[in-house]
């Protein structure tokens, strides 16, 4: 009998294993990873690297509790450079790689990021509120400095699981929480069982369908899940402010060279233009919101 093949919509899905102390997270990410490869064209190991971070983004956005805006980075040297992935408290997400150019095949993420970190960032919107974490990319894999973040940061013991191909990036989060479980082989017991999940089961299977495939013999409480959708927070008014930070010497400048300023995001691919009086009233007492906008 051939497998059928499930997809769903952009959702992060909350789990409970009743009577034990661990939880667990689905994600699953369509549309916004396809809206994120339409913007720009990566070699599949950057490919697969930049979906997995998006699946790990998400899931994290669940895991950890704020309001405003998380973001995962890897920097390093080697074949990736940088790679960035913002997600919003209410499931807004985005992110871009760079390479250092050339052809680049297959290889660990150690590899791939030569003395890479892993950076995971809070901001809360007040100064104060910006909490970091950084570790260093050691076990190969995505999963595996996360894992460590996790074991670091949080002195929670956690399982993910992350995959990602041109149609759909996937996660699987699995943790104990602190409790007073009269299960002692209850975490063991849910690790072994989450190893056994396959990258096509991830990144096909419907999350009851999963759920019930790895933990058929568990008593699972799945909640209703959560919509998540990619959203770029770009704006005329944030270029504007970038552009102030340059300077007005160094704004006419380039006018003067150009005929105008044009600025493209890097995340979404929305360009703004501000001609010469755009430009100029960027520095008048009160500045207009800024320059038009035009999408390639």
């Amino acid at each position: 009998m051939a497998t059928q093949i499930v997809r769903v919509r952009d959702a992060l899905h909350r789990f409970l294993f009743e009577h034990l102390d661990v939880r667990g997270e689905l994600v699953h990410l369509d549309d916004s990873w396809k809206a994120v490869l339409e913007r720009r064209a990566y070699a599949p190991v950057l490919r697969r690297v930049l979906g997995e971070a998006m699946a790990a983004a998400a899931l994290l956005s669940a895991t950890i509790k704020f309001q405003g805006l998380l973001t995962l980075q890897l920097q390093g040297q080697g074949p990736l450079r940088l790679l960035v992935v913002q997600c919003t408290h209410d499931g807004q997400l985005r992110g871009l790689a760079r390479a250092n150019g050339g052809a680049i095949e297959e290889q660990p993420l150690d590899r791939l990021c030569v003395d890479g970190t892993l950076t995971i960032t809070i901001d809360s919107g007040a100064e104060q509120d910006r909490h970091q974490g950084i570790v260093s990319l050691e076990g190969g894999s995505l999963a595996a400095a996360l894992e460590r973040y996790f074991a670091r940061s949080e002195q929670l013991p956690t399982r993910l699981y992350l995959s990602a191909d041109q149609h759909t990036a996937a996660g699987l989060l699995l943790q104990q929480v602190p409790g007073l479980d009269a299960d002692p082989d209850a975490w063991p017991r849910i690790e072994i069982l989450g190893d056994t999940v396959t990258e096509t089961e991830l990144l096909t299977l419907e999350a009851r369908q999963l759920i019930r495939r790895l933990f058929h013999q568990e008593d699972v409480r799945l909640f209703a899940a959560r919509e998540l959708c990619f959203q770029c927070s770009c704006s005329a008014q944030r270029t504007a402010t970038l552009l102030r930070a340059l300077g007005q010497e160094e704004v006419q400048a380039i006018v003067a060279e150009q005929g105008q300023i044009s600025v493209t995001c890097e995340f979404c691919g929305k360009q703004y233009v501000f001609d010469p009086v755009d430009a100029a009233g960027l520095f008048a007492a009160v500045p207009p919101p800024g320059g038009s906008t035009t999408r390639h």
